[in-house]
């Protein structure tokens, strides 16, 4: 069977920015395998985060991140754990790849498109979360404008039958008083007898007319006079402009459920203040962003390499700026990147971190080097991870009514094929293990739906049944595994 993992992880507090450097390892020790150097590394800059942040404004202006440079092969967890660690301290987080720079098309300052990015990420987190906290107070707004509307609907279908009756009397001021008074009563019971229904959920199927109104929330930023903001950013602005103002206002009908939906969302947006959440998001980005920029060795200029492609030292000496701080323009306004956390990461396996430009090597003071996978390692991959492969796998399937049980012979028998492919062919860590995976229960997963109600166990000779043949051939198992 699966091996459990143990539960004697210590839980994190509410507030996440507590967090010490120990709970951090902790939880990233959830979902990663091993790597223990590189996960220390990026608790302890998480947590000079926060005691940055308790230091008084004027020793704070002299203290700067210590950025990392991670080197390791690819598949052994340098995206994961970074990844993992903006989430869990609710970070702002955006992942690049260095090589996309060096493309045709690219010029230097597109390297910003960085930090644009960072922006819009913390804007999105942060409106999400306000969102959030306003949804319960939206939607109890929501019901008396559905309220509202279902009555007003009504009212005008009950005076257009009057209108096709001729219902038309002379009454004196008296009488038409009397009438109001007795008409409000009515709307007033109405109104109870609707919040009621609707409270029941009654009513969901009901068509009701609804006025979708679209939102401006566009925000131009003038290029300067050094091209900070790319004529295509100020046409994909434009563009949005136009779609806004074209979508401004319409009348739809929609059930009694959608238009619920509708107006509880309509509702939320206008609780939450968006000058107020861009001016905390900007500032969330500058103070808590991280920026992971793989593959930066690939950066790394060879002799004699020369092609249309942009310099890939070209590239160095244009993040330089943003990793040591700058002021980028954006749609928004400045953003400082001054106090970002920025980690690197690279394979290199032709060239060494000494081959980078000095002042991008001095920007990156803190360098883990993380450990190819071993057999015992890809083992407990599949094992210890609370989203492990063989779990995600089993609840899948489960689905369907199939179990899976995997067998320790059988885990350790996938473990043993995947090191042996990775050694014989180019090594990509732990995502062997979904390849070889994926070939052990492709007839499970295709016949699932006939297999419904049955248990298939996973043992050693299951999988060397279904992948051994092509591990065994070296020319094969480099195209399929």
């Amino acid at each position: 069977m699966i091996a459990e993992m143990t539960t004697n992880v210590t839980r994190i507090p509410t507030n996440r920015a507590l967090l010490t450097p120990a709970q951090i390892v902790a939880e990233l020790d959830r979902y990663i395998v091993g790597q223990e150097q590189a996960k220390r590394a990026v608790a302890v800059a998480i947590r000079n985060r926060w005691r940055w942040q308790q230091l008084p404004e004027d020793v704070r202006r002299d203290i700067v991140p210590k950025n990392i440079l991670m080197i390791g092969p690819t598949g052994v967890g340098k995206t994961e754990i970074a990844r993992r660690v903006a989430k869990l301290v609710d970070a702002p987080f955006v992942k690049v790849e260095a090589t996309k720079f060096t493309e045709v098309g690219y010029v230097g300052r597109d390297v910003e498109s960085i930090i644009r990015e960072l922006v819009e990420v913390s804007i999105s987190m942060l409106h999400g979360e306000r969102l959030e906290a306003v949804r319960d107070e939206a939607a109890r707004a929501a019901l008396q404008r559905l309220v509202d509307l279902l009555v007003e609907q009504r009212q005008r279908r009950r005076d257009a039958d009057e209108d096709e009756a001729g219902e038309v009397s002379e009454e004196g001021a008296a009488e038409r008083r009397k009438r109001r008074a007795a008409l409000k009563r009515r709307m007033t019971r109405q109104r109870q007898h609707l919040l009621d229904l609707l409270s029941r959920e009654a009513l969901e199927d009901e068509t009701i007319e609804l006025d979708i109104e679209g939102e401006f929330d566009v925000y131009f930023t003038p290029a300067d006079g050094n091209g900070a903001v790319s004529l295509e950013e100020l046409q994909d602005t434009f563009t949005e402009f136009l779609e806004s103002f074209q979508s401004r206002r319409r009348t739809r009908r929609v059930s009694v459920r959608e238009a619920r939906r509708i107006l509880t969302q309509q509702e939320a947006q206008r609780l939450v203040d968006f000058d107020a959440v861009v001016e905390a998001a900007i500032k969330r980005a500058e103070e808590s962003g991280i920026v992971f920029i793989d593959e930066i060795d690939k950066l790394i200029s060879r002799d004699g390499d020369y092609g249309p492609d942009v310099s890939g030292e070209g590239v160095q000496r244009d993040l330089l700026p943003i990793v040591e701080g700058s002021v980028v323009m954006t749609r928004y306004g400045p953003v400082r990147t001054d106090h970002m956390l920025f980690i690197a990461a690279g394979a290199f396996h032709n060239a060494s971190p000494s081959d980078l430009i000095p002042e991008l090597q001095g920007r990156f003071p803190i360098r883990v080097e993380l450990q190819r996978l071993s057999e015992e390692d890809l083992y407990r991959i599949l094992t210890v991870p609370e989203n492990a492969l063989t779990r995600q796998y089993a609840d899948l399937l489960r689905v369907e009514g199939v179990e899976l049980e995997f067998t320790e012979d059988g885990l350790r028998e996938i473990a043993r094929l995947a090191a042996e492919v990775n050694a014989r062919t180019e090594d990509i860590g732990a995502r062997r293990l979904s390849t070889i995976m994926e070939r052990v229960l492709e007839d499970v997963s295709f016949h699932a739906a006939d297999l419904a109600g049955q248990t298939v166990r996973i043992d050693a000779e299951y999988v060397r049944a279904r992948v051994g043949d092509i591990v065994a051939d070296e020319d094969l198992s480099k195209f399929i595994l």
